[in-house]
């Protein structure tokens, strides 16, 4: 949902929202959230199912025949192997995107939503350590992130027209120009 959130901030005239998803149940679960906050932002969501390089470009080709669209890249291997395809035809379309990592913004996208990697490497050894210790891994609780980041590329917003609010970038851990 806070993808969705960013997107309407720096885009307010976004009212249709394309969702690049994982086919799998964290990626439809992604979705779903996302799309149950949609009626409070005033956005129809379109849900795109991150598959086959051809099908990506078709549908935000076809996505991008009407106005005032975006999208929201939720986080799976797929946006992550398919990042600079998506990237640019966000770019070509003129599409403002929000991405699940920081490594997207650096690759060129508009913003960025997602856990501090550095942070979940943190929480990885510390369970590593303990269960090296003696703990019994099942007893171990899953942990969720706990920090996570904004990161904005200040060069895409220029290339789509938009100028970024002064409280996304107060909040962005990451500006890059």
């Amino acid at each position: 949902m806070k993808w969705l959130e960013l997107l309407t901030q720096i885009a307010p005239n976004v009212t249709r929202v394309a969702v690049f998803h994982d086919p799998g149940a964290i990626g439809l679960a992604q979705y779903q959230a996302i799309a149950a906050g949609a009626p409070s932002l005033h956005v129809d969501v379109h849900p795109i199912v991150l598959t086959e390089p051809g099908q990506i470009s078709h549908a935000i080709e076809r996505f991008s025949e009407q106005s005032n669209g975006g999208l929201v890249v939720t986080a799976s291997t797929a946006a992550t192997f398919h990042r600079q395809l998506i990237i640019g035809l966000a770019a070509r379309y003129r599409l403002p995107a929000v991405y699940p990592n920081r490594f997207h913004v650096v690759s060129g996208g508009l913003i960025s939503y997602g856990p501090v990697f550095l942070e979940q490497y943190r929480q990885a050894a510390d369970y590593v350590d303990r269960i090296l210790n003696g703990a019994d891994p099942a007893n171990l609780p899953v942990q969720a992130p706990t920090r996570y980041e904004v990161a904005v590329n200040l060069g895409t917003a220029r290339a789509l027209g938009l100028t970024l609010p002064r409280i996304i970038l107060a909040r962005a851990q990451i500006i890059i120009d």
